[in-house]
């Protein structure tokens, strides 16, 4: 494997659940979905195309690649996510999933062991779960946050429990006139156990 990149829509508390629909992801009695909406804008829209403007593929946990089906593989609007998001190999992470049928282009795998063995500069769009994972592996070499200016005080957080140790380097940042902040790290010290 090369490289693995996260991009993690999150509040200032650090709540990852529920970004996009109210629907989304009710979890837990999780009722604040959709918090991410008002923020939107064309200096945050062009953030997130310069991340889908990269090569290599796209993964998923099961959750995520389940809800973007809903969203992007039947689309026939011309945006251009759309078609990135059609054409790209997708890989999703499942131990129940029987086969991933359900989208164009999509590989099953099994395991965290499993995507430690992709020799593939791979993309991770929200699956918190999935990327606490990758993250306790020492897998994570580069996170996007996009914090948007909003604590909610409930939800599931990007880092719940015990993580390993790790260090990044900020690299690049940017702010949208409606106060989010993007931020780029690059991991420069390798992950190892606090717990």
């Amino acid at each position: 494997m090369r490289s693995v990149s996260t991009t993690m829509f999150m509040t200032l508390d650090g709540v990852v659940q529920g970004f996009g629909r109210p629907d989304e992801d009710t979890r837990g009695g999780f009722t604040q979905g959709g918090w991410g909406a008002r923020y939107q804008d064309d200096v945050l829209a062009a953030e997130m195309a310069k991340g889908m403007a990269g090569s290599g593929s796209m993964l998923f946990g099961r959750r995520t690649w389940q809800d973007f089906i809903g969203v992007w593989a039947s689309a026939t609007d011309g945006n251009p996510f759309t078609t990135h998001m059609n054409a790209a190999r997708k890989y999703v992470v499942s131990s129940s999933l029987p086969d991933a049928d359900a989208w164009e282009n999509s590989v099953l795998l099994r395991s965290i062991e499993d995507v430690a063995a992709l020799d593939d500069d791979l993309s991770v769009i929200g699956s918190a779960a999935l990327v606490r994972s990758l993250h306790a592996a020492g897998l994570v070499d580069r996170y996007t946050l996009v914090i948007h200016p909003v604590a909610l005080g409930g939800g599931a957080r990007l880092f719940d429990g015990p993580t390993p140790l790790t260090e990044f380097e900020l690299t690049g940042s940017v702010t949208t006139p409606k106060g989010v902040i993007v931020a780029h790290y690059d991991r420069i010290g390798p992950g190892r156990s606090t717990s």
